[in-house]
């Protein structure tokens, strides 16, 4: 009986304890909180958010729009303000804000795109796009809310099926009506409702084209007295009007656009707020989502609702509450969504076709998990973007049961990829290189891959990559090279020579695991010289010949490095073994040559912005004959930047020949300066020779080199200034974009 009795008063503890929350159960007054749309300044609510929760305010119904809409959606959802900040904090907006494919998990040739091509964008020939008319299509975005709102992306009604009433604002610009979203999926909801125009594409929901519920209703807090607010607690973010010289980009007009046009309803919507917050955001734009930005635009917005407290604690006791009180369950902190896996019932696919849904089970074999995360949805429908050519993708999960239904769409095909870069530097000066990625209309994916390369060095390939198989990309490809290439001899240059080389490659083994490529096959190269300029002297002892060389090669790359470019963590390893002959098994009548290359590179961190990253590499030749068009070659800041046997070497900046048998160490210190400047001292020593067993008789090649870059959306700006003890000569080397 005692026990009996535990249980019961347990039970109506908690159920006092819960009914607290609702203000019927406890007689007070339904509060509202209001949500203005700023952008990035948005971020302030969050800290407006702390105080409130901090001062024990119910929240009965939030109301939003843009970013307004994206913190209130996820607020209703349980997401307590502690919860925002770290969400807030923990994205690179870089990267949300873009349209740029996650390719942590996809093979290393899509990676190496990412960091060759400036700009990316794919198009649908004959059919509409259903997500242009924006700088920016928010894919990213739209999938960052699916996932953040992982349980809630089915359709509802946001009054009964959300933990708070919730509603948002869009605008349809057919009509110039304000479209308020009560009911629906909230992912698109709120997308819709933060779709800047000319910023970001509108989202189209049958006949209605949707953008920035700004433009008609900034402040939505008619919404909420429309839902039954008593008491309206409101945000606004907007700063002081801008005036010429704030003009000084296109997202700065873009965002004045919409400022002058979020005037409607404002001084209306304000007259029925019993407490309206205006954060001071002087100094950010809507495009301000910095890290820096965001820690300022929060702490301000604390500030803000710490200067109108005892107002805030007034309003407690009109709400019909004690002093005292404190809500018991006051938006509880969400599941960790983005790691947490669900029991899947059954995976629904949608708009594929058999072949491409075939493919999907196969890779990520979905027939036989029986769980998934957020990150897996991540990676599938990254994969539908990259491997099967779809414009979008998306992957929710819906409620079934004790489990979820896993729902996978795909939108239109792409007729074709398009990828444009530039760069610029002291030795090329200005070259182009576009590349298109054409899918092909065949049972098995097959994507065709033709580049053109426009500069000193012209350069035209196309590739043909089938995909059968989950991790197997047997690859067909032609290149023609037009080389222009200096030669210099200790710092000094010595000859010119200029010829075409024809290159076909096949790769029936080209397997592809995470990080990991290992590549096997046969290839073909002709090389045809076209004109030398040399000394006579330099004429009596080369001597080139056209000719065509077979070879058998086998690759193996593996990379984990967090960025390609200026890494913090990880390692880089690659080497390769070919075989070359000039009849399939000799070479000039005797045995053929082996080549044998490697490179390793790790990197350490110590503290937040220096990076120490030791490497190791060499190349050796072995066999009776070299041709010059395979002698080692040394110069440069990087790999087979104009030729394939091209190695870096720290304090050379022009290409120089060195002996048959060639190996190196590098240790390179990377100094990150403030977001995007990053400071870079490199030594090195290296030990040549043309005989193996002689390879550390002659002298020890130093060189060391300083460099200054600043990381654009072009690609590293920098210059580099070099010495050593080969050339006996200082160089200096400019450049600005990504290598190719």
């Amino acid at each position: 009986m005692r026990n009996i009795l535990l249980m019961a008063v347990a039970v109506l503890t908690i159920g006092t304890a819960n009914a607290q929350t609702d203000s019927t159960a406890v007689k007070r007054k339904r509060v509202g909180v209001v949500l203005s749309g700023g952008g990035a300044k948005g971020m302030a609510h969050i800290g407006v958010l702390k105080v409130l929760e901090k001062a024990g305010i119910p929240v009965d119904i939030v109301t939003g729009t843009s970013m307004g809409s994206i913190i209130g959606g996820l607020y209703s959802i349980g997401y307590n303000a502690n919860a925002l900040d770290s969400v807030a904090r923990a994205q690179d907006w870089s990267y949300v804000i873009s349209d740029k494919e996650d390719m942590r998990k996809q093979s290393l040739r899509d990676r190496l795109r990412q960091y060759t091509y400036f700009f990316t964008t794919g198009l649908t020939i004959g059919k509409r796009d259903m997500n242009a008319g924006g700088l920016i299509k928010g894919k990213n975005l739209a999938e960052l809310f699916q996932q953040l709102c992982t349980g809630y992306t089915d359709s509802l009604d946001f009054s009964k099926d959300l933990p708070i009433p919730f509603a948002c604002v869009a605008t349809d610009i057919i009509d110039n009506s304000e479209i308020d979203f009560h009911s629906g999926r909230l992912p698109q909801a709120m997308r819709s409702s933060m779709s800047i125009p000319g910023a970001f594409s509108p989202v189209r929901i049958g006949e209605r084209v949707l953008v920035d519920g700004g433009l008609k209703n900034n402040y939505p807090a008619d919404i909420a007295k429309e839902m039954g607010a008593e008491i309206i607690i409101g945000v606004t973010v907007q700063g002081a009007p801008k005036v010429a010289e704030d003009m000084g980009g296109t997202m700065s007009i873009i965002s004045q656009i919409v400022d002058v046009n979020c005037k409607n309803k404002v001084e209306d919507n304000l007259a029925i707020t019993d407490l309206h917050m205006q954060v001071n955001t002087k100094g950010y734009g809507s495009a301000s989502f910095s890290a820096a930005a965001i820690d300022t635009l929060i702490r301000r917005g604390e500030e803000e609702a710490m200067r109108h407290w005892d107002e805030i604690i007034a309003l407690k006791q009109r709400i019909g509450i004690d002093e005292a009180f404190r809500p018991t369950i006051l938006n509880p902190l969400r599941p960790q969504v983005m790691t947490e896996k669900q029991r899947v019932t059954s995976y629904t696919f949608e708009n594929m076709t058999p072949q491409a849904e075939k493919f999907l089970r196969q890779k990520f074999h979905l027939q036989k998990n029986d769980s998934i995360d957020v990150k897996s949805s991540q990676e599938i429908t990254t994969c539908m973007r990259t491997d099967l050519f779809y414009q979008t993708a998306e992957c929710r999960f819906v409620p079934d049961g004790d489990g979820v239904r896993v729902i996978i769409t795909a939108g239109n095909r792409k007729t074709v990829q398009l990828h444009a870069g530039m760069r610029y530097d002291t030795e090329e000066h200005a070259s182009l290189q576009v590349s298109a990625e054409i899918p092909l209309k065949t049972s098995t994916p097959v994507n065709s891959d033709i580049t053109l390369r426009l500069g000193k060095r012209m350069m035209a390939q196309c590739d043909l990559t089938f995909h059968p198989l989950s991790f197997t990309r047997p690859t067909v490809s032609y290149s023609f090279r037009r080389n222009d290439i200096d030669v210099y001899v200790h710092g000094d240059h010595d000859y010119n020579i200029l010829y075409h080389q024809h290159q076909a490659e096949l790769l029936p083994f080209n397997f592809d695991v995470r990080h990991f490529n290992l590549q096997m096959g046969l290839r073909w190269d002709y090389v045809r010289y076209r004109d030398i300029l040399m000394s006579e002297e330099k004429s009596t002892t080369l001597t080139l010949d056209n000719k065509h060389y077979f070879s058998y090669r086998a690759r193996a790359d593996y990379n984990n490095e967090d960025n390609w470019i200026f890494p913090t963590r990880g390692a880089r390893f690659k080497a390769e073994y070919a075989f070359v002959t000039d009849n399939f098994l000799h070479l000039n009548g005797q045995s053929g040559m082996s080549d044998v290359s490697a490179n390793w590179r790790m990197s350490f961190t110590f503290g937040k912005r220096f990076t120490l990253q030791p490497m190791v590499y060499g190349r050796m030749l072995f066999g009776n004959e070299v041709h010059n068009i395979f002698g080692n070659i040394i110069g440069g800041n990087w790999f087979s930047h104009y030729i394939d046997q091209q190695m870096p070497f720290a304090g050379v900046g022009n290409m120089e020949y060195v002996g048959k048998q060639f190996v190196a160490a590098q240790l390179q210190g990377q100094m990150r300066i403030g977001k995007n400047h990053y400071a870079l001292l490199r030594f090195a020593a290296g030990q040549q020779s043309n005989r193996l067993k002689e390879l550390f008789d002659d002298r020890t090649l130093l060189g060391g080199q300083i460099a200054y870059y600043y990381n654009t959306i072009f690609g590293p700006l920098g210059a580099t200034f070099g010495y050593s003890n080969h050339t006996k000569k200082p160089y200096f080397f400019l450049d600005l974009g990504y290598e190719f």
